[in-house]
């Protein structure tokens, strides 16, 4: 049974979400709230549920080890000799005594121990020096008593100190968390630990996360639907979408794991990537979905929502329309001054004071930056593994020095020319209806290139010469001019044209009639039932607002040239006669143009065609 595509992309969402949440950190504890000493506590009060002691920190501790571990000495065994009565060991004993830091050795002689200072201990050489003959080792280290009463000395070591009881306020919202107060809410987390609290509020705490991340994700569908439902009827758009969310978190998470900065990863790249290929708007919408799912787990919610909301908001505006890989950098730069500003403003709005700044967050920005250029690399992926377009790439494509073009403009100079027309004609029609102008110059370049295999069939190239076609029965010209379509669908495949541009060539006639040849074989056959479909395109129908701009452009621009005076009441009764004949035959019925956006593009190509066909004056000769 086959799965609807519209299920399958909203379970793309369920099936994120879960990912996420099982990316999650998962604390040894469910206490997640997150605090550093010397910031706000950014939650509402917090009392004890119930009793707990006040865990001393490891510096304490090790410091008080160390402490009681001043006095304690470690023990050897006596082994009578018949020798002088002099306490001698081994010298790696006595270098251990010594590196150990032990002022006096505890010696067990006939079960009775007894304290000496290490100046009576000797190792067999300093022995020798002192005595002047030969004395053996006599002690022997005890590891097993030594370890025995150093655990015991320890032991009487509390780890603990003091007792926060039930109902006591911990802290409130808006206090500075102190060392004090640090160490006792590390000492509720480490509470929380126990096993009979921790399994209970660490399953409220996953349906907590997975409750959110759930929402701010339907949230962003919500978006898509009322805004922006092509993407989301596209599957590859929506998996594009998810993909960057994964990465971004994932890597999050995994920085998070190993106690690394949260900021160090290059949040930017959602919204950059997102404006590059679709729009600003759903490009901020992305980022504010990611950054708010990531802030459920990270350090200072409330501080990395406010830095990387200035991030995505600084990456869009930068980037109107990336068309060069300098902007990239520039983006980068802007990035990193945008991080330090909020940064620091929003530590000293928290707290008032220099001490507040930590001054390796400016390294772990400038790191953010760099990764944040990276972001080309990405582009260039994105494009060819969701078969999308970036501006970079219509950029390279627009060069009328590339190889194909240059072809064109070889073997078939008239549609060469034909060709820049209708791409400055419809340019300027996207821009007067908010289109995607580069994107239908882009395609108004290539929407002819199959012209390329018979030039000649076509009048724009024949220069004067008998036209080849009007020797044809009329069916079979029609064939030859259907025939550039299906050719200009296979040369650009062969040149590896993207499939937005090959979509303005095998739409740009859409399934519209070969009128000449359709007329004059129905003229010359009349009462016959002529079966139009051996004179009309294979389609399909422009189904974007770019590609309807590029069929009226092309047609409008063919049509001016048969014109025999180019007045603007002649050009325009031409613009309207092409465009209402193409809305006769229903050409733009899957288009989301409205009839301002019609209106407005008649308007610039009379406007155009008009300057396009300007009359020079006449030089008067030089009377002789």
């Amino acid at each position: 049974m086959k799965v609807p595509s519209y299920v399958f992309r909203l379970g793309l969402f369920v099936l994120l979400a879960a990912v996420i949440v099982l990316l999650f950190p998962r604390y040894n504890n469910s206490f997640r709230y997150h605090y550093e000493v010397g910031k706000p506590w950014g939650y509402s009060m917090i009392t004890a549920e119930f009793d707990f002691p006040i865990y001393k920190t490891d510096e304490q501790m090790q410091e008080e080890q160390q402490k009681l571990l001043s006095a304690f000495t470690p023990y050897f065994r006596y082994i009578p000799r018949v020798q002088r009565e002099v306490l001698v060991v081994s010298l790696q004993d006595y270098e251990m005594i010594r590196q150990g830091g032990f002022s006096r050795i505890a010696v067990i002689n006939n079960g009775v121990s007894k304290s000496y200072p290490l100046s009576e201990v000797y190792t067999p050489k300093t022995a020798y020096d002192k005595y002047r003959y030969e004395i053996s080792q006599n002690l022997v280290q005890d590891t097993a008593k030594t370890l025995s009463m150093r655990e015991n000395l320890l032991s009487t070591l509390s780890p603990t100190q003091g007792l926060v009881q039930k109902g006591e306020k911990i802290i409130d919202r808006g206090d500075i968390v102190t060392e004090r107060s640090y160490q006792i809410l590390q000492s509720l987390r480490r509470a929380y630990d126990n096993e009979s609290l921790g399994q209970r509020q660490r399953t409220l705490s996953i349906m907590g996360e997975s409750v959110l991340v759930l929402l701010f994700l339907t949230l962003f569908v919500v978006y898509l639907y009322v805004f922006r439902r092509a993407y989301l009827r596209d599957t590859n758009t929506i998996l594009f979408f998810c993909l960057q969310m994964f990465i971004v978190i994932a890597l999050a998470c995994l920085t998070l794991q190993f106690n690394l900065s949260v900021y160090l990863i290059p949040f930017a790249w959602v919204p950059i990537l997102t404006r590059v290929f679709f729009d600003s708007r759903s490009a901020l919408f992305l980022h504010f979905t990611t950054i708010l799912i990531t802030s459920i787990v990270v350090p200072a919610p409330v501080e990395f929502f406010f830095i990387q909301i200035v991030v995505g908001m600084v990456a869009v505006s930068s980037l109107s329309d990336m068309t060069r890989r300098a902007q990239l950098v520039q983006t980068a730069a802007w990035i990193f001054l945008a991080q330090m500003v909020a940064y620091t403003a929003f530590s000293f709005a928290q707290t008032g004071a220099w001490s507040s700044i930590n001054l390796w967050m400016y390294l772990y920005f400038f790191i953010c930056s760099l990764l944040t250029v990276g972001c080309y690399g990405l582009i260039y992926m994105f494009e060819k593994l969701f078969r999308f377009i970036s501006s970079i790439t219509l950029v390279e494509l627009t060069d009328i020095n590339s190889e194909l073009l240059h072809t064109l403009a070889e073997r078939a100079p008239g549609t060469f020319q034909h060709s820049m027309q209708v791409s400055n004609l419809a340019t300027e029609a996207a821009k007067a209806v908010g289109a995607n102008a580069l994107l239908v110059r882009t395609g108004a370049l290539y929407h002819d290139i199959g012209k390329i295999t018979d030039p000649l069939y076509y009048t724009e190239n024949q220069q004067g010469a008998e036209n080849p076609l009007l020797k044809m029965d009329p069916r079979d010209a029609a064939q030859v001019v259907i025939a550039h379509v299906s050719e200009g669908e296979k040369i650009a495949r062969r040149n590896h044209l993207p499939e937005v541009i090959i979509n303005f060539i095998t739409t740009h006639h859409g399934n519209s009639l070969v009128r000449y040849f359709y007329n004059t074989y129905s003229n010359a056959h009349p009462g016959e039932q002529v079966d139009d479909s051996l004179f009309r395109y294979p389609g399909p129908k422009p189904s974007t607002r770019e590609a309807a701009i590029l069929m009226m452009a092309d047609a409008v621009e063919a049509r001016s040239r048969s014109l025999s005076e180019f007045t603007e009441e002649a050009i325009t009764n031409a613009v309207n006669q092409m465009i209402d004949a193409q809305i006769a035959d229903g050409q733009f019925a899957e288009t989301p143009l409205s009839f301002k956006d019609v209106e407005d593009i008649r308007r610039v190509f009379v406007t155009r065609l008009t300057v396009m066909n300007h009359h020079r004056i006449s030089y008067p000769t030089l009377n002789k």
